[in-house]
């Protein structure tokens, strides 16, 4: 059974940092690509960064790039999302996802297409 058990969302003042934890099992990480979503109550889901287990590959979000992070452990049983410079318009609960490899950059808009969903972390930036 696929298991994504997210943690480490919390408060934080703009311009601060959070890092995101997502446990994984149940899988082969190496055939998925692995990532984060985030939604706002109101608005659709939409990609924020995901990695490619295959090979490692990392893709961002726009508007994330060069603030956020993804990066998995040595064991492969962990993904991390380090958040740096966080802004009030990140404030959304952020989910883990994993979806069959390879990647594809309809990854970032298909949430209809995810294999399975952690139940999320809120992460709540304050101006």
């Amino acid at each position: 059974e696929v298991q994504l058990v997210e943690s480490g969302g919390g408060l934080v003042q703009a311009g601060g940092s959070l890092r995101l934890s997502c446990a994984l099992s149940g899988f082969t990480f190496d055939d998925y690509v692995i990532g984060w979503y985030r939604q706002v109550p109101g608005k659709e889901r939409e990609g924020v960064s995901c990695m490619d287990g295959s090979d490692g590959s990392t893709y961002y979000k726009d508007s994330v790039r060069g603030r956020f992070t993804i990066s998995s452990d040595n064991a492969k049983k962990t993904v991390y999302l380090q958040m740096n410079s966080l802004k009030p318009e990140d404030t959304a609960v952020y989910y883990c996802t994993i979806q069959r490899g390879p990647y594809m950059s309809s990854w970032f808009w298909d949430y209809y297409g995810m294999d399975s969903w952690g139940k999320g972390t809120l992460v709540t930036v304050s101006s």
